[in-house]
């Protein structure tokens, strides 16, 4: 197996830390990365804001020079997907997924939410037991959004534990069982497969449903796009979720000043939501870009074709653009993070992933006024990997 470069090696360890070094000393820097490939990492703020809805910079493969990048291969089915897509393509798709995300029917998400945070809350307490003890990743911060977008979708219940193990496989593949990931995709393509042929067949009240009527019946969408379209909505709807609920409930339970303020004033929670993704965002990197032509980035310039990945969690504690950046601060204003991305790109979902992680923070305190870590911070251990910013698990007591 090939040495990871230093720079990866510390941003695993100490991202925080590395960052810090790297916006002060080199803050557009070409490293190798895991997967042996040379990609340019930009870390200042104004770069990557600028970077992230600069329309040179590309995210369909097809602009990378030969060589220069591997990715993970999907098939051609689940692909077709908005985060390898450039205008026009990703404008047409884009504007016909936006109706799963309007503010009247993420408005109607919210008694839904509300119900299943305080059903999921309800089995923490009958399940932890005398010892009041239970991982909340696993028992609420997973299950809550893994629902809720399933319910927008129409995804089986039966369905849904399934696709949380093979999501686990593609978030952090194991290098010694490449066979594992493969698999997972297999699993995954054969499911949505099934599951549109059953929506065809039977259709509901559901995003999934009124998507095949836009593929069907107005012919804007290809068969392959709408079954990567369906992949993306619930893979990127879910996981990231998960981790900004839990990055949310680790801050505040190592802040207890913050916790306090919050319980002390429930009506923080909106703002509260957004410091936590600037704090500790679940996605450290942009989705890589290709510039089409040279590109000059903070005074370095990058060469066409070759990757460059934008570093959210970096720009989201430059001190240049946040006072204090290291600090939580649930009263900060003129909060201008990037976690959720930044331009063409900004994340769809970023309305429901906000509410979303406020009903879970604001029910968890209110149903546990005791809550506290359940080991010592310095013993929670993160995925390994570069692609997510997300817990193993979150023990808890209450």
């Amino acid at each position: 197996m090939t040495p990871l470069d230093p720079t990866v090696k510390s941003l695993l360890t100490d991202p925080y830390g590395t960052y810090a070094e790297l916006r002060a000393e080199t803050p557009v820097r070409r490293i190798v990365g895991p997967d042996g490939l040379p990609v340019w990492l930009v870390t200042r703020y104004p770069d990557v804001r600028q970077a992230l809805a600069d329309p040179r910079l590309a995210l369909d493969r097809a602009h990378a020079a030969p060589g220069n990048y591997r990715g993970f291969a999907l098939p051609p089915a689940l692909d077709a997907n908005l985060l390898n897509m450039d205008p026009p393509d990703h404008t047409r798709i884009r504007r016909l997924v936006a109706q799963a995300f309007t503010p009247r029917r993420i408005a109607a998400l919210r008694a839904p939410i509300e119900r299943v945070a305080e059903q999921l809350l309800d089995a923490v307490e009958d399940t932890a037991g005398p010892s009041r003890r239970v991982d909340l990743l696993a028992s609420y911060a997973a299950p809550l959004p893994i629902t809720v977008i399933c319910d927008l979708l129409g995804v089986p219940e039966d369905d849904r534990h399934d696709f949380r193990a093979w999501t686990d496989t593609l978030i952090t593949p194991d290098p010694n069982r490449p066979e594992q990931a493969r698999d997972a995709v297999r699993a995954m393509l054969a499911f949505f497969t099934g599951l549109i042929g059953r929506k065809r067949a039977e259709p509901a009240d559901d995003l999934l449903s009124d998507l095949i009527a836009v593929r069907d019946e107005q012919d804007r969408l290809s068969e392959e796009e709408l079954t990567s379209l369906a992949f993306l909505i619930l893979f990127a709807g879910y996981e990231n979720t998960v981790h900004l609920i839990a990055n949310a409930v680790l801050a505040l339970l190592t802040h207890p000043e913050q916790l306090a303020a919050l319980r002390a004033e429930p009506e923080l929670v909106a703002g509260a939501v957004e410091e936590f993704a600037r704090f500790d965002g679940p996605a450290p990197l942009a989705i890589r870009r290709f510039p089409r032509e040279d590109v000059t980035i903070g005074g370095v310039t990058v060469p066409a074709g070759e990757t460059v990945l934008l570093s959210l969690a970096s720009a989201n504690r430059d001190p240049e653009q946040f006072g204090e950046p290291d600090r939580l601060d649930l009263r900060r204003s003129e909060n201008g993070h990037l976690a959720l991305g930044h331009g063409i790109h900004y994340c769809l979902g970023a309305p429901l992933a906000r509410m979303e992680t406020a009903l879970a923070i604001t029910a968890l305190l209110r149903r546990f006024p005791a809550l506290a870590l359940g080991i010592p911070a310095e013993q929670l251990r993160h995925r390994p990997t570069m692609r997510a910013r997300g817990l193993l698990e979150l023990p808890v007591r209450f």
